[in-house]
């Protein structure tokens, strides 16, 4: 999915909402919203209007519980957290593409929970996460980018498997990432890049 483009489906979660360009056009141009109970509030008063509100109910206000009931997905499940909630009812409603926002630059736990969990959304559906930075795209299998010459990448590997890129200033040959960082602050030397793997990798690019 090219971050550049809108996107039908959004989801809104509780981190810090966007402010850069690419993340608010694609809020304003989807034709489909979820908002995770404790973005909700937020995004209404902002003047938004969510197609769906997902989670446990425990931080949306009592105004917006009785506005917004009819839209209300609530559930208590202790075992997925809010933004897994909201991923299936978007799949459950057979939206395929969907992007994520708001998913990072609040409580670092949460950030870091948030992006590996792309690793196991891309089982049911195509989704990303676009933050005021960049995009991060799961991928399980030797995936080509666009890119362009300069754009900062970074690679992070969810399963032990060996990684190779091509296109990228700092060539990756058959390696074995075992920690995050390994992966990182890499640069495009062009119009596109390549990662081939078989195993699960989060690949992060920035907009500039």
């Amino acid at each position: 999915m090219n971050p550049t483009h809108s996107a039908s489906t959004v989801i809104i979660a509780n981190g810090r909402f966007p402010q850069h360009p690419i993340p608010l056009s694609m809020i304003e141009k989807a034709t489909f919203i979820v908002c995770t109970d404790g973005a909700a509030n937020d995004f209404i008063a902002g003047g938004g209007v969510p197609d769906a509100i997902v989670g446990d109910c425990d931080s949306i206000s009592e105004e917006n519980r009785k506005r917004y009931s009819h839209i209300i997905h609530p559930s208590d499940d202790q075992e997925t957290n809010d933004l897994t909630k909201s991923v299936l009812l978007c799949v459950e409603k057979g939206k395929k593409e969907i992007v994520i926002v708001g998913g990072t630059g609040k409580r670092e736990d949460h950030t870091l929970g948030n992006i590996s969990l792309l690793a196991e959304y891309m089982e049911k559906a195509e989704v990303t996460m676009v933050t005021n930075y960049g995009i991060f795209t799961p991928i399980y299998r030797s995936t080509t980018f666009k890119s362009f010459r300069g754009q900062q990448i970074s690679l992070f590997c969810i399963d032990r498997q060996e990684v190779t890129t091509r296109n990228l200033k700092y060539p990756l040959h058959n390696q074995l990432l075992t920690n995050w960082w390994q992966g990182t602050l890499n640069e495009s030397l062009g119009d596109t890049f390549s990662v081939e793997t078989s195993g699960r990798v989060i690949v992060f690019q920035t907009y500039a």
